[in-house]
């Protein structure tokens, strides 16, 4: 014998988890935002006094190199060529080694290429930690 067919077809019962990923991350986010918010932060202020003996030593291994509105490049507080300073980068790295910390600072009237030819020495004579040095003004 012959089972009657349907003329209905029979679907396939299925989850659908797409929707319950979405509620997920939506709980996850408010969890987190709450948590957030819940966090308070106790500090007392204090006028702590100043040093007026003390004084800030320089690190040694630490190069400081600035360019001011003129353009001159500053080498550890030295006015030197683009050339000079190239040759005493790749001294400095031959006997300090290319991990050493290489600070790039400029005037706020530098032009952008003297700044980048900065860098791009620093980089040729094979330091890797090379950063400009900024100064973040609070009063605006």
């Amino acid at each position: 014998m012959k089972p009657i067919r349907s003329s209905f077809e029979h679907k396939q019962n299925r989850i659908e988890i797409i929707p319950l990923i979405d509620i997920m991350f939506f709980l996850l986010a408010s969890f987190m935002l709450v948590s957030l918010s819940l966090t308070q932060q106790a500090s007392v202020n204090v006028n702590l006094p100043t040093a007026t003996q003390a004084r800030r030593e320089g690190n040694p291994d630490l190069l400081q190199i600035a360019v001011n509105r003129r353009g001159e490049v500053l080498f550890q507080n030295r006015v030197v060529t683009l050339g000079e300073l190239s040759e005493l980068l790749r001294n400095r790295a031959a006997t300090n080694g290319t991990a050493t910390p290489v600070y790039i600072s400029g005037d706020r009237d530098a032009t952008h290429g003297a700044m980048v030819g900065v860098l791009d020495l620093a980089r040729r004579a094979g330091f890797e930690r090379v950063a400009f040095n900024v100064r973040v003004d609070s009063t605006r």
